[in-house]
């Protein structure tokens, strides 16, 4: 067992420089908000993988994490964080989704502060441990039904939902502040065809959304109830 230290830095196909492959990968497959690309490269994501799977950790694939849930693959992290941020500064962040917390610790890096809920309380605790391994102060974690009005007094500039779903969860448009935006994976009906694509919802300042959608992915369904 090595230390924490060298945890977090890796080492062999865990190491810095493979980080740096997966970051100017990024670049070539269109990633283009420098920002971005930073937080990804300051989060060591092999230590959010199970240790058999961490030499896998900067393969742009999504991973199992358990409960039957997946790390999204680095690009799909990159792009709905670009989304989200739009080139400006994002003060507060709602995520719905934790998972194993690598998105979290992605958005942590880049927001001033983080709010996750994640319906799964043990990966809640994995993520948990996760995150305090990077001594990351600025994210809240809540176990909780992400579908549904979470019962707070709560003004966000981006809402970041890791799990697909067929209609947009309504219940959390009223903690977008205006000019805020929602991104999330939403299912489109059409041509036969059932296609999940990374959607943008943008509060305008009048009160109505505007929708946007890009690029083509696929994500677990956004289920409701707590586990």
């Amino acid at each position: 067992m090595g230390t924490m230290g060298e945890k977090l830095s890796g080492i062999g196909m865990t190491s810095a420089r493979t980080r740096t492959r997966m970051i100017e990968r990024l670049r070539e497959q269109g990633i283009r908000d420098e920002v971005v690309l930073a937080a990804m490269n300051a989060v060591p994501r092999h230590i959010f993988v199970d240790e058999a799977l961490a030499i896998r950790a900067y393969e742009d694939s999504p991973l199992p994490i358990g409960h039957g849930q997946t790390i999204s693959q680095p690009w799909v992290v990159a792009r709905m964080t670009e989304l989200a941020r739009n080139g400006g500064t994002l003060e507060r962040v709602l995520e719905i989704g934790t998972g194993c917390g690598y998105q979290t610790a992605v958005l942590a890096h880049i927001a001033t502060e983080v709010y996750t809920v994640e319906r799964i309380s043990g990966l809640l605790a994995k993520a948990r441990r996760h995150l305090q391994s990077l001594k990351l102060k600025n994210v809240r974690l809540k176990h909780g039904d992400g579908t549904a009005d979470l019962g707070e007094d709560l003004a966000v500039d981006g809402i970041v939902i890791t799990a697909g779903t067929a209609v947009v969860p309504t219940a959390l448009l009223r903690y977008l502040r205006p000019g805020g935006r929602m991104v999330l994976p939403l299912a489109q009906h059409g041509d036969g065809e059932h296609v999940q694509r990374l959607t943008v919802i943008t509060l305008r300042d009048d009160g109505t959304h505007r929708e946007q959608t890009y690029d083509a992915v696929r994500f677990v369904p956004l289920l409701s109830g707590l586990a």
